[in-house]
């Protein structure tokens, strides 16, 4: 056992203006278990998570609600509180950035970054809707793409072309909050000199601090320099006004993660604890965050570069990790795979997902997969198959023949022992968030047990009064090997355990996992858990198929497009000898990339039949580069090759759909190959 340490712990703040959905759960379920697994241990060891309750989504989601975002904020995080409980995630404290602990820590934060030179201002150019009387972010800008005409296209990218550009550079731009026109105005920005810290940030990255992954792809933001970060917002704006001004406000960005230690002083407000020993820059405290891969530049960058500049302490470890995909795709609302947490606990036990998680976790930055079948496959298979099992094939003996005692004897002292033993490198695993391998330890044991009753077969045991006590004292070290079983599983299920516990009459810590119960009494078996039946699962999805539905918002539509069919109308008649000109071809995609600095673009190499050829395709929003390795595809071969700022694009890759997370590639069929034109 370690000497005991001071853990601060914390997952990414969920943001407030929506539910919670199965990929939220897959953060917060990893920072519990491991948070529950050090708890375990014997360290003081604190949980906390707040609402991101700021910035222009929620200022427009609560004005269209007819409310004001404080309430709209309060009741989110009243829901995401509650869906957190009920998957058995154990926050010690549960916040708000909308506080007024995390408005004198931003003030406090940025007063010491002004006064130690960090802070500078520079007027700015801006797009602004004149009926909104709002400067628009360029997600609430769409035109016609100035590159390729297509319509329909956000303020910085094309998703049809892959171009980039400035807002100003669309045509016919329109604002997305009011359908006006949108005009240049000037504004006066404040900004964080995050390139002040190149250094210290260059030391940071092989600190250790963070995976080697992420700290290869953070290194690569320094080729050019790192450049001042823009850390305001003008009017409108549903945030904390920056220190001396009425009308500039803090972009969400920079209170954000402040509210990591907003919310962690509001419990040390109710608890005594005191707050200076974590975050002082010379606290011997540990501070650890779970995030996802999407937010990996601001927990990498500026975050530990504002506690630096502010004198507080910079995280011990930031632990990114990947996406969740269903059924070897991204979520989808059509398919009934974009799962709410409340749609998911109307159907399943919080406790089976939480299983399917640690038993998929790493601890590198691999998105993970929740095939459905394979989901309940494992459950029943491992939890009730193998672990559940020991205890439902020994207990009733015990109860029914001995008295509900164990046995004073163990029978095979070696088996025991191995699974005494087991305890430190299963516990290693947890440390190390290589939750999937303890769960593979694990059920290696479960299966020795198994083994050992199947050898034993104590239902012919008992059978014979020569061979009654051998039965009891199968029973019970069957029995005992369970109870350790349950002690190395409980950061994963904490209810189940606590089921057991009472069956067992035992309080199955972990420093007990080294210590044998004999001639110890046991309350009478009950079932600990169900099967999971895959009919439940498809009525899950079928119910989150209706929930969208049912949520779909209406198009709001102005009198002068009423009638406008909902799709996109068909383009002018051409010639067949224009479409000629184009040469469609069978592509495969052989690698995939994020493009530094893009928030849209893909870099892409294909394969069209033994000619290489690069592409920047504006799909970021609804492919991982991972998922499209290997695909076949079809592109514009014979596109004139257009230089841009990333690099050279020498075809287009063909898509369909609206934009954002609705888009899809084109996929040939079986049979097609490489290089094949399309006709």
């Amino acid at each position: 056992m370690t000497d005991t340490r001071k853990i601060l712990v914390t997952c990414a703040l969920p943001y407030a203006n929506g539910s919670l959905h199965l990929g939220h759960l897959l953060e917060h379920i990893q920072t519990d278990i491991w948070v529950r697994f050090q708890k375990s241990r014997g360290h003081e060891t604190y949980f906390v998570c707040a609402s991101d309750a700021h910035g222009t989504p929620v200022m427009l989601k609560a004005d269209e609600l007819g409310i004001k975002p404080e309430a709209m904020v309060e009741q989110i995080r009243a829901e995401h509180k509650q869906d957190c409980a009920n998957f058995l995630i154990n926050f010690d404290n549960y916040h708000s950035t909308h506080s007024d602990e995390n408005k004198q820590l931003a003030e406090t934060m940025y007063n010491k970054l002004d006064a130690g030179g960090y802070i500078s201002k520079r007027t700015i150019e801006q797009l602004y809707d004149p009926k909104k009387n709002m400067f628009l972010p360029d997600r609430y800008v769409k035109g016609e793409c100035p590159k390729c005409g297509a319509a329909d296209q956000y303020g910085d990218n094309c998703e049809s072309c892959g171009s980039t550009y400035a807002p100003t550079e669309l045509k016919n731009a329109k604002s997305t909050v009011s359908d006006a026109t949108p005009i240049l105005k000037e504004s006066e920005h404040y900004f964080f000199e995050i390139e002040k810290f190149q250094d210290m940030l260059t030391h940071w990255l092989k600190s250790g601090t963070l995976q080697e992954q992420v700290a290869n792809k953070l290194s690569e933001w320094f080729a050019d320099g790192l450049r001042a970060w823009d850390i305001s917002r003008d009017a409108p704006y549903f945030g904390f006004n920056i220190p001396g001004t009425t009308d500039k406000y803090f972009y969400v960005w920079l209170d954000a993660p402040i509210g990591y230690m907003s919310s962690f002083k509001n419990l040390c407000e109710q608890k005594g604890i005191d707050f200076e020993s974590y975050w002082s820059e010379n606290s011997t405290a540990e501070i650890h965050h779970f995030i996802g891969k999407d937010i990996i530049n601001f927990h990498g960058l500026f975050w530990p570069a504002m506690l630096e500049g502010a004198g507080y302490k910079k995280p011990t470890g930031v632990y990114a990790h990947g996406f969740l995909t269903v059924d070897g795709t991204k979520m989808s609302k059509s398919k009934g795979t974009f799962i709410k947490a409340s749609t998911y606990l109307q159907h399943l036990d919080a406790e089976y997902l939480r299983y399917y998680f640690a038993a998929k976790l790493t601890s590198r930055v691999d998105d993970l997969d929740l095939n459905l079948k394979d989901f309940a496959q494992r459950v029943n298979s491992d939890l009730v198959g193998k672990y559940v099992n020991i205890a439902s094939r020994s207990a009733g003996f015990i109860t029914k023949l001995f008295d509900g005692k164990l046995s004073k004897e163990i029978l095979d002292e070696d088996l025991a022992q191995s699974f005494c033993q087991a305890g430190e490198q299963i516990a290693a695993l947890y440390e190390q968030r290589e939750f999937g391998k303890a769960i593979r330890e694990i059920m290696a044991l479960a299966d020795k047990a198994n083994q050992f009753i199947a050898d034993e077969a104590p239902w012919v045991q008992v059978k014979n009064p020569d061979t009654m006590q051998r039965a009891h004292q199968v029973c019970s070290l069957a029995l005992n090997l369970f109870r350790i079983l349950t002690i190395y599983l409980k950061p994963v299920l904490p209810q189940l355990a606590n089921k057991v516990s009472e069956f067992l009459l035992d309080d199955l810590n972990w420093a007990g996992h080294t210590h044998l119960l004999t001639e110890h009494e046991i309350k009478p078996f009950k079932p600990l858990l169900q099967r999971l039946d895959i009919k439940k699962i498809d009525k899950m999805v079928e119910a989150s198929k209706e929930d969208i539905k049912k949520q779909q918002p209406k198009k709001v539509q102005n009198d002068n497009d009423s009638h406008k069919n909902q799709l996109e109308p068909i383009a002018d008649e051409i010639e067949f000898a224009d479409f000629a000109k184009l040469d469609l071809r069978i592509a495969k995609i052989i690698s995939a990339d994020h493009v530094e600095g893009a928030d849209k673009l893909l870099q892409i190499k294909v394969d069209i039949g033994g000619i290489e050829k690069q592409v920047f395709a504006g799909i970021k929003s609804a492919y991982q580069p991972e998922d499209l390795v290997g695909k076949l595809t079809v592109i514009v071969a014979n596109l004139k090759p257009r230089k841009m700022r990333f690099g050279l694009s020498e075809g287009m890759i063909l898509a369909a759909g609206p934009g954002g997370k609705d888009l899809w590639i084109l996929n040939p069929e079986d049979g097609a190959q490489p290089g094949m034109r399309v006709k």
